[in-house]
């Protein structure tokens, strides 16, 4: 059985599938999980609403806790984790972590920065050590097979590799740097664009990306060796 992490980040609570004014993310988290779904209804999935239900940001106290060694925590250390370590637990138990990611101001939600700053933490999914030759940092979720599906949307249009504005686009490579620091480097992506616009070519962006993650799916899939429920 393979498990899926499903998260949403955008602050709009509805889908633009059903709402005028509601997320293309959410839109195409749901269309990733319902293709799924048709194709291996037996695999387990976690969702996660970030944009609704956000995780704190990290404090100085929770910067404090995580850097004392796990046996000489006091109680309220352990508490100023608890919620950081179930987050980190829903990743490592999960192959598959599928992100709905609008850009906010060119950069990822604050909700989902407040996330990765609690699932990317020393000792748990990174290691460090002062004394190591070389590099004192490594990743401590490598080679789990473990892929990420980031799933986006944009006002603009141009953002991609070698496009306009590509290299005001710091969504996707900001959570690929993260999440491969950690060891997660398998990474998919696709995003709507043209959102401010709101014309035929937002319209013409939602089905080519609808498509493209319905061939996500079966692309991975079919790299994971999976075969869909008779």
């Amino acid at each position: 059985m393979t498990t899926l992490l499903v998260l949403d980040a955008s602050a709009r609570p509805q889908s633009s599938a059903t709402h005028r004014f509601g997320s293309h993310t959410r839109r195409l988290t749901a269309r990733f999980l319902s293709r799924w779904r048709s194709r291996r209804p037996q695999d387990a999935v976690m969702q996660r609403d970030l944009g609704q239900t956000p995780p704190p940001p990290v404090t100085g106290d929770w910067i404090h806790a995580a850097f004392t060694k796990p046996e000489e925590r006091a109680p309220w250390m352990r508490e100023a984790l608890a919620l950081s370590d179930r987050l980190i637990d829903e990743v490592i138990a999960a192959d598959v972590i599928v992100a709905g990611l609008p850009m906010y101001n060119f950069g990822p939600p604050a909700q989902f920065k407040a996330w990765i700053d609690n699932i990317v933490r020393v000792g748990c999914t990174f290691g460090f050590d002062r004394t190591r030759a070389g590099e004192p940092y490594w990743p401590l979720l490598a080679d789990q097979n473990k892929t990420l599906v980031l799933l986006g949307s944009r006002g603009d249009y141009g953002y991609e590799p070698g496009e306009r504005i590509a290299a005001m686009n710091h969504v996707e490579a900001s959570t690929r740097t993260a999440f491969a620091y950690i060891g997660i480097t398998d990474v998919y992506s696709a995003a709507v664009e043209y959102d401010e616009f709101a014309d035929e070519r937002l319209a013409q962006s939602i089905l080519q990306t609808e498509a493209k993650v319905d061939g996500l799916v079966d692309d991975l899939l079919r790299r994971r060796g999976l075969a869909a429920a008779a």
